[in-house]
């Protein structure tokens, strides 16, 4: 057992596991902001490589293996496929949601005129995209994919910027973080307003009702996770059958998870300091005074986060780990073919991309500052440049909204079109990032 220099036996620490050894440095490694990018590329270069392998037929046939459940006349059958994008990947909107409503409450985006500079650039860098690909697409059978092109895919460019290390500055991170989020939220909209169906009126009822009861549960102080849960769950179903696209609850109820903490700083030393006012005895296992009080601590301990913090942390390995990387699993398996390079959408999405990206978030950014937004002083304008690059990876919102806008028979030039404008901007972006942060390291 572990001693302070005094010889007394150090309670004041967990005790130690052999596991630890494994785990402590697993732990460390998955900390590193690259590591989701560096799984959600593998999963992206297999899917890719079995879809043009003699297994092509198998793989991609997997992901259209029906599952579901039916009750009476309800029935609840999709594919694998659709299951990842409607399901799991409802997980993925709620922890974006989640972000963003922290960001707007306690991070960089409560502040106006800074939010305004990051909100001004997300705009510019959806709409020139928009604009340059239904330019490129009017009267084309690929008109309809003109949301493709407006996200951002934040894994990947997060990743992109880890890369660099200490090489950029805290802000361009921040900058191009609080850029991302915005660009899904944008996105999401995009899904709901662009490519949604017919809507069920008394199903969106339902989800009213079921979004009035959270917030009710909420107000009068339910924290069970497991109600929360089971509410979520009805809220879900309630919107995949009112036509609006199931991942928009997701979004809707991280924006209703609350920022706020429940027991401060001072409730919980003093809770702890009644912990340590009555030691453990010797009355066995009943519930003693001493039991009761390690349960208060430990609810207060749990409590003195938000709700918002807690679920994030929980959920940001399996969503970074899991869902992404399954996400593109299933989805960026595309046979590649010579005649698809030249293909009109594809070039549309390449050029919405690598193009009417940085020009949109530079553009917008410029006439943001004129209007007054705040730009820190380090964001200088070849790294906002580099940054606007960088935001030409569109990964996993595009590949979900080309499931949405295309047919089969489009899909797969669209989905070159993504690969290419990636692999494009993630180059051209890290090269231009790398040159202008050496000649600054080196000028006196």
């Amino acid at each position: 057992m572990p001693e302070d220099p005094q010889g007394r036996s150090d309670f004041s620490r967990l005790p130690h596991e052999s596991v630890q050894r494994l785990t402590r440095p697993l732990a460390r490694f998955l900390r590193i902001e690259a590591v989701a990018a560096a799984v959600l590329l593998f999963f992206t270069v297999a899917a890719v490589g079995l879809a043009n392998s003699p297994w092509a037929e198998a793989f991609l046939g997997v992901w259209e293996t029906p599952m579901g459940l039916q009750i009476g006349s309800l029935a609840f059958v999709r594919s694998m496929k659709d299951w990842i994008g409607d399901g799991l990947m409802t997980l993925f909107f709620f922890l974006v949601a989640v972000e963003l409503k922290r960001e707007l409450v306690l991070g960089e985006l409560r502040q106006p005129r800074m939010a305004a500079l990051s909100v001004s650039a997300a705009l510019g860098g959806m709409a020139v995209p928009a604009a340059l690909y239904l330019l490129l697409q009017s009267g084309q059978p690929g008109e309809a994919g003109w949301g493709v092109v407006m996200s951002t895919d934040t894994a990947f460019v997060i990743g992109c910027l880890a890369l660099l290390k200490s090489r950029i500055p805290q802000s361009l991170r921040v900058f191009m973080l609080s850029l991302a989020i915005v660009d899904d939220i944008g996105a999401i909209l995009v899904v709901a307003i662009g490519y949604g169906h017919d809507l069920s009126w008394s199903a969106l009822a339902f989800a009213v009702v079921g979004l009035a009861v959270v917030r009710l549960m909420a107000l009068v102080g339910i924290r069970s996770i497991a109600l929360y849960v089971l509410a979520g769950v009805f809220i879900w179903f309630a919107v995949d059958r009112s036509g609006v696209h199931a991942t928009i609850s997701g979004v809707l109820l991280g924006l209703m998870t609350p920022t706020g903490r429940w027991v401060s700083d001072e409730r919980l030393y003093g809770i702890l300091d009644r912990v340590i006012a009555y030691p453990a005895g010797n009355e066995g296992s009943g519930d003693t005074r001493d039991r009761q009080s390690l349960r208060l601590a430990e609810t207060a301990a749990r409590e003195t986060l938000a709700p918002a913090e807690r679920i994030q942390i929980a959920l940001h390995p399996w969503v970074a780990y899991l869902v992404m990387p399954l996400f593109a699993f299933a989805n960026a398996g595309v046979s590649l073919s010579p005649g698809d390079l030249g293909g009109s959408i594809s070039v549309a999405v390449f050029v919405g991309f690598a193009l009417g990206k940085p020009a949109g978030i530079l553009a917008f950014t410029w006439l943001a500052l004129r209007l007054g937004a705040m730009r820190p002083p380090e964001l200088e304008w070849k790294l906002l440049a580099g940054g606007g690059i960088l935001a030409g990876i569109g990964f996993t919102m595009a590949l979900f909204i080309s499931n949405l806008a295309f047919d089969r028979s489009l899909l797969d030039q669209a989905k070159l079109g993504i690969f290419l404008a990636s692999l494009f901007s993630a180059a051209v972006g890290l090269a231009f990032l790398f040159r202008v942060t050496r000649q600054k390291n080196r000028a006196p």
